[in-house]
């Protein structure tokens, strides 16, 4: 492998910045569990606000956010709509069935983007011998679709539905910086058609850790309890919540220069014979590289890249999945893009 790789497994892989790490250590902080570390108090504040919620929960990590939200709107028995490939059903080891004792009803999207049509139609009646519908998982940007933005106007269809079916609402948005980001639509007016919302602060935005969920603040408290039960109740926290505010007051801008790095990966791959990339759906940081017309399998294409100092990720059974994040340059990501066109070219 090269000395240096080129790493757009995922962005993840980011690392804080020297600002960021100064802003850790210079950190004011208290016991969390006690409610006592100001730094913590401060993101979550921030956060309830950006969002338009009531209140906010730090938490480690996007699983536990997401489960912890599935777990307070669900009662053991109960039924999930999400899409096929969203991250709550796919990624987070079960955790819906093995947590909260809840079944997942999956919808084939198009591009990760179920409509209230499919929804209706999934909603379970109300008899006896059938699970009951309670909640409705949606995912923007969707990971696994190759970060594609969901439709606000979608989204306010199925708000409407939900209501009136009083079903409630759940938004994983991981990376929802990213769809603001690309479209202009402020957090808060995703977020006002969701009972909650998860937003990572360790993906796009650089922060080494953390998961912020937010809603109304009887939902926060109820939420503060399982958070605990499942082992997130952090000491200090500070030191982690300070690069999480970090992130937020200097990350959120420049994620645009992500996704004009990602729409040339796409422009340069496109021209590589056998390749399949659905250029519509690069709408953000992600590209999700179809090669089953190479005759490779994605972990030998993967292995071969490796080799030659370029690090990708599997996305599907046939496909390869490139992240632009804030660790890579324009210039290491063109870098890629021949050194995938040399190998596969």
């Amino acid at each position: 492998m090269a000395e240096k790789a080129i790493d757009l497994r995922s962005d993840t892989v980011t690392r804080p910045s020297p600002g960021m790490r100064e802003a850790m250590a210079s950190a004011t902080v208290g016991d969390d569990v006690f409610g006592e570390d100001p730094t913590v108090n401060l993101l979550q504040e921030v956060v309830a606000r950006t969002l338009g919620k009531e209140a906010a929960l730090y938490v480690p990590s996007g699983t536990m956010g997401n489960q912890t939200c599935v777990k307070v709107h669900t009662q053991p028995g109960d039924e999930v709509i999400c899409e096929r490939g969203a991250h709550v059903f796919n990624y987070e080891t079960g955790g819906m069935a093995f947590l909260s004792n809840v079944q997942a009803h999956t919808i084939e999207g198009r591009r990760g983007v179920i409509t209230v049509e499919q929804i209706k139609r999934a909603i379970r009646p109300s008899v006896y011998y059938m699970p009951k519908t309670r909640l409705i998982c949606l995912e923007n940007t969707h990971n696994r679709a190759g970060g594609t933005i969901y439709p606000l106007e979608v989204i306010r269809k199925i708000s409407e539905c939900a209501k009136n079916e009083k079903i409630r609402m759940h938004l994983d948005g991981a990376r929802l910086w990213n769809a603001c980001a690309a479209t202009g639509v402020r957090p808060h007016e995703y977020a006002a058609y969701f009972d909650s919302v998860s937003v990572c602060l360790s993906k796009g935005l650089g922060a080494p850790v953390g998961t912020v969920i937010a809603g109304s603040a009887d939902f926060i408290t109820d939420a503060r309890h399982y958070r605990k039960i499942f082992g997130g109740g952090m000491r200090q926290a500070g030191i982690l919540a300070a690069a999480g505010l970090y992130a937020l007051e200097h990350n959120v801008g420049r994620l645009k220069e992500d996704h004009e790095k990602a729409a040339r990966l796409a422009d340069e791959l496109s021209q590589v014979r056998g390749f399949g990339i659905d250029r519509d759906a690069v709408q953000t940081n992600i590209v999700i590289i179809d090669i089953e017309k190479t005759g490779k399998m994605p972990d030998d294409a993967l292995s071969l890249l490796r080799g030659r100092g370029v690090l990708l990720s599997a996305g599907s059974y046939s496909g390869l999945r490139a992240v632009t994040h804030l660790d890579v340059s324009m210039d290491e990501v063109m870098s890629a893009a021949r050194t995938i066109r040399e190998l596969f070219g």
